[in-house]
């Protein structure tokens, strides 16, 4: 199986910068796309950014926020700048990986970011 664990997450004042990472391990397998998502108290969770073949962001985060990836460490990296209260929320990764000729859809365990003063 592949495991995803995340890290970065923490308190961070309003217009301040944090970056996460989420790492991938387990068997011999490719990874296809990487995707964060975040849940916010009493919402949906929703998505953020998705790097595979091109990157892609949501509005909220645009010019903001950048996603990038270390092929060779299979890890995935979401740099937070400028960041607002509404920010504030439990950030998930998710990677579609190619194992044993099927694609799989792994989540990561999340991290909590908080904005605020």
């Amino acid at each position: 199986q592949v495991q995803l664990v995340e890290s970065g997450g923490g308190l961070v004042q309003p217009g301040g910068s944090l970056r996460l990472s989420c790492a991938a391990s387990g068997a011999s397998f490719s990874i296809n796309t990487m995707t964060w998502y975040r849940q916010a108290p009493g919402k949906e969770r929703e998505f953020v950014a998705t790097s595979g073949g091109g990157t892609n962001y949501a509005d909220s985060v645009k010019g903001r926020f950048t996603i990038s990836r270390d092929n060779t460490k299979n890890t995935v990296y979401l740099q937070m700048n400028s960041l607002k209260p509404e920010d504030t929320a439990v950030y998930y990764c998710n990677m579609v990986v190619l194992l044993n000729t099927r694609y799989l859809s792994v989540w990561g365990q999340g991290t909590l970011v908080t904005v605020s003063s």
